[in-house]
């Protein structure tokens, strides 16, 4: 399925407005009244909207696998549950739902029976739903559809602000605000206490059981300290891209006998890939960090191979380009992942939090605040142009293998400095698909 922007739009707000109904549904049958089940002001279900159109974009080559397209979407999917479920606990200080009374739950905001009917959507979403609301989409005309989905989308962030402000506890400060002398301003908060009491009002009756905790006070320590802190997870995402690099360069050398390059970015041996699975793979598991080598083995082999399959995808539908190809290895899934690299990324957990992660968290926490931070903000920067300026190389190595000539400033730079031979040598096995 051909997918675009704005069909991908569409396909949020479509899967938004399915789930908000699914959950509002099983809501009035368990407890025999009828119960909203939007978040938000309007009928919408962000988790729903963002899971169907991300497992449609991702998993859509798997259409007539089905076991493979449910084990995607079932990963995917309580991915982005246990997500959500840790992100409004933590923004909000509340539980917003609880399978602690479920069999093999995992703080009790994900269980293998939740995730197995998420298999189960998920797989008759990618199937059948998402064709058919694509193809709905494509009746309406061009012009049209994208001024549909737009105001769509405006009215959606009004929504999320609304909601937004409400959680922050904005309603706190504005009898302070209502001193200002000045007829509109008065109007403009007369219009904001109303939305903000829709909203407030419409959270407590969709989650009555739902039990708020005071804030806790901060404590102000060294942000090194913390192993899933912002600069902790950086500096984890630095290292793990150039240990990751490393790795698969020494490994190449040792099963095909010959140095190649690994590195994600034309600057220095750094792999993206590596590195954002290190740094995701601890901001998620940190809290685990004291479980069995079984539970980050499962964790790893199953988290690491949608990743991976996540990112070829990718790289393939935004660069044109194809990184890596697994088609001549054993039981293979599409050239992108097989299952011996799975293994491999279940054995790379292990090892990094039963292993390597408490050597270099002890390290990291050594480290002094200030001069820390400052190095870490300059490696970020470092590494931002540094992608910026691969992503652009890759953009125009891809414009060079379709036959178009340069015509622009940066493309006449990139094809200078960047020729086919230079991008051949960093992206050795890069094949363009067009």
């Amino acid at each position: 399925m051909s997918v675009s922007f704005f069909s991908l739009l569409w396909l949020f707000f479509c899967y938004g407005l399915l789930g908000w109904v699914l959950e509002t549904s099983f809501a009035a049958l368990r407890q025999r009244r009828y119960v909203d089940r939007s978040v938000l002001f309007g009928p919408l279900c962000i988790s729903y909207g963002l899971t169907g159109m991300v497992l449609t974009w991702g998993l859509s080559e798997l259409r007539g696998r089905y076991f493979f397209l449910f084990l995607g979407c079932a990963v995917g999917a309580t991915v982005v549950e246990w997500i959500a479920g840790h992100l409004l606990e933590w923004t909000t200080h509340t539980r917003w739902w609880d399978y602690s009374g479920k069999r093999f739950h995992l703080d009790g905001y994900i269980c293998v029976g939740a995730s197995t009917v998420w298999g189960l959507l998920g797989l008759a979403a990618v199937e059948w739903v998402s064709p058919l609301l694509l193809t709905l989409y494509r009746l309406f005309p061009p012009l049209l559809a994208q001024v549909l989905v737009w105001v769509l989308l405006g009215v959606f962030l009004i929504d999320g602000l609304g909601t937004i402000l409400t959680l922050m506890g904005v309603r706190d400060t504005l009898p302070q605000v209502e001193a200002v002398n000045s007829r509109l301003a008065a109007l403009s908060i007369r219009m904001g206490e109303w939305i903000l009491r829709r909203t407030e009002g419409r959270i407590q009756k969709t989650y009555p059981q739902a039990q708020f905790v005071r804030r806790r006070e901060k404590v102000r320590t060294s942000p090194f300290l913390r192993g899933n802190s912002f600069y902790s997870i950086m500096l984890l995402f630095l290292v793990g891209g150039v240990c990751g690099d490393l790795a698969e360069t020494i490994f190449c050398r040792v099963r095909l006998g010959w140095w190649m390059s690994r590195s994600s970015v034309v600057w220095g041996p750094f792999s993206i890939v590596w590195g954002l699975a290190l740094a995701a793979a601890t901001l998620m598991l940190y809290r685990y960090r004291d479980r069995t080598a079984s539970f980050f083995f499962v964790a790893g082999t199953l988290l690491g191979g949608l990743y991976e399959y996540l990112c070829s995808v990718f790289t393939e539908l935004v660069f044109g380009t194809v990184f890596w190809d697994y088609s001549s290895i054993p039981f293979n899934l599409g050239g992108r992942i097989n299952l011996l690299y799975c293994f491999f990324w279940g054995f790379a957990a292990v090892a990094w939090f039963k292993g390597l992660y408490p050597i270099l968290a002890r390290g990291i926490a050594k480290i002094p605040a200030r001069p820390g931070k400052i190095v870490v903000w300059v490696l970020i920067v470092f590494m931002a142009v540094n992608m910026s300026v691969s992503a652009l190389a890759l953009a125009r190595y891809s414009s060079r293998a379709a036959g178009e000539p340069a015509r622009q400033g940066w493309e006449f730079y990139m094809d200078e400095h960047y020729d086919n031979t230079v991008m051949k040598r960093i992206y050795p096995y890069a094949e363009m698909t067009g």
